[in-house]
């Protein structure tokens, strides 16, 4: 039995700002422990029992294509790299998943995970999934319903049906998908013990998912088809023809396939089906979707007093807190049930019952166009990082890593001159026609509208402080001659 593990790495996590940021998402942090949710995803599957397990997939959107090739090699896992020209969700990502599976001739189960989940019980995971695989094998599509200990409103629920014979004892029938319930509805939901939550987690045979996503939307398989047929493979990645993909219409694996199983399941009970079973298996392993800094609060390990703190943090008589510090001291007195959050260039403080509001803050921050929004002040590049330390009128202060064999493009400045200054490591520099090496303590001068490059041509990180001064420092100030990166 042969299992591809598809991880979908689309979502922008604004609730979890300022923290996560539209161009360095949740799922790309070492939130709980020391890998990021994305790689705690993959890592979660390495072995299933009773079978051979393909290289993990990754469909993502092409801003994160460097950061998670990083985070993959870091695994020691390399796989495959589906890039989204632009997202479209999770039916048309998981059909472009499905074709790229299916490329080399075989029909692998798709083991289908949301990038960024927590589950802490990892046996009992990989248990559950490997029962879903035998009636996935059988041409079913399966999906994993987390097992509800409260009455929450933020989730979707799944009705469980009849047994589904051919399997576990605990597989079922899917009666019908509900939509996000009011509170009064989500207890009822808990009281009759028949509905789960719905966490995202799917399994099917490729052809299997092919064929019914052609039967529910066939335009978009359509689209999927023809931007896959005009793709091309660069290395790890894999990129679609982004005018065919643009034209894809966008909806949920649930909107677009699932719902119309359940349907298709019920409306004709012992009668034909024009779609495949649809089956829903408990799963009880400790799984969160971390959606808001709550939720975040509630699997982090605690103190005494139910606080959980992260960094650089000092507690007094608080209690039920999560202060989470990137770098400067946070110190908090005498508080209760609050979330505070410190990162280089943003503060949060907000009330653990608010927390799905934080999301409004983001607005607003776009509203204003503050880039507070979207980027870190640590920008993460193929090569390496920089991190922006101060800026004032006609300066920029960054410190810059390239990691070893890391190389900026051949490029060039109209507006400003930029100071090299070598903190750690060895810099190769171009400067005009000439190359020459710089080592620790030492410096260069790039004038305004001289062509430069800077490499790392050792076996430890290159750390320098760049100092630009001039007219005008945006990053799009950018004339690239070459570039290994493809950008």
């Amino acid at each position: 039995m042969l299992i591809q593990p598809v991880v979908l790495s689309g979502g922008s996590g604004t609730r979890l700002w300022p923290l996560s940021r539209e161009k360095y998402p949740k799922q790309l942090l070492a939130l709980i422990g020391a890998d990021s949710l994305l790689q705690a995803t993959v890592r979660r599957v390495e072995s299933i029992e009773g079978a051979t397990l393909s290289p993990p997939m990754v469909v993502c959107n092409e801003d994160y294509r460097f950061v998670i090739a990083e985070q993959l090699r870091l695994m020691a896992r390399p796989g495959r790299i589906v890039l989204e020209p632009t997202g479209k969700n999770t039916a048309p990502a998981l059909t472009l998943a499905a074709l790229a599976s299916m490329q080399s001739g075989a029909d692998p189960i798709l083991l289908v995970m949301p990038a960024d989940h927590v589950i802490t019980g990892g046996a009992e995971f990989r248990r559950v999934v490997a029962d879903g695989a035998v009636l996935a094998a059988q041409g079913a599509v399966v999906t994993f319903g987390i097992t509800p200990d409260a009455p929450e409103t933020g989730y979707g629920y799944i009705e469980s049906g009849a047994p589904h014979p051919g399997g576990a004892a605990t597989a079922r029938g899917i009666a019908r998908f509900v939509e996000k319930p009011d509170l009064a509805t989500a207890q009822a939901y808990l009281a009759a013990g028949s509905y789960l939550w719905n966490s995202g987690l799917f399994m099917m045979q490729a052809s299997v998912w092919l064929a019914a996503i052609g039967h529910c939307r066939a335009d978009i398989l359509a689209a999927c088809q023809t931007a896959w047929d005009q793709g091309q493979t660069d290395g790890e990645f894999v990129r679609v023809n982004p005018e065919a993909f643009a034209l894809c219409p966008s909806d949920s694996i649930d909107y677009a396939v699932m719902e119309r199983i359940a349907v298709d399941g019920a409306g004709a009970p012992g009668g034909p089906r024009t779609l495949p079973p649809g089956v829903v298996m408990p799963l009880d392993a400790g799984w969160s979707d971390v959606g808001a800094w709550d939720a975040l609060w509630d699997v982090l390990p605690k103190d005494a007093q139910g606080n959980v703190s992260q960094g650089d943090v000092l507690l007094h008589d608080c209690q039920d807190t999560l202060s989470l510090s990137e770098g400067r001291l946070l110190a908090c007195v005498g508080v209760r049930d609050l979330v505070v959050v410190e990162t280089s260039d943003a503060v949060l403080v907000v009330h653990k019952d608010r927390t799905q509001d934080v999301k409004k803050i983001v607005d607003r921050l776009k509203q204003l166009g503050r880039s507070e929004s979207s980027i870190h002040r640590k920008v993460f590049r193929p090569w390496g990082c920089y991190d922006s330390v101060d800026s004032g009128e006609r300066f920029q202060v960054k410190r810059i890593t390239v990691k070893p064999g890391g190389m900026l493009s051949l490029q060039m400045h109209h507006h400003r001159a930029e100071h090299w200054i070598v903190v750690s490591g060895t810099a190769r520099v171009t400067r005009g026609n000439e190359t020459f090496l710089l080592s620790e303590n030492q410096s260069t001068f790039i004038p305004l509208g001289t062509t430069h490059r800077l490499e790392n041509p050792g076996r430890v990180p290159l750390d320098m402080i760049e100092v630009q001064s001039g007219t005008y420092l945006g990053e799009d100030d950018i004339v690239r001659f070459e570039d290994a990166y493809g950008r």
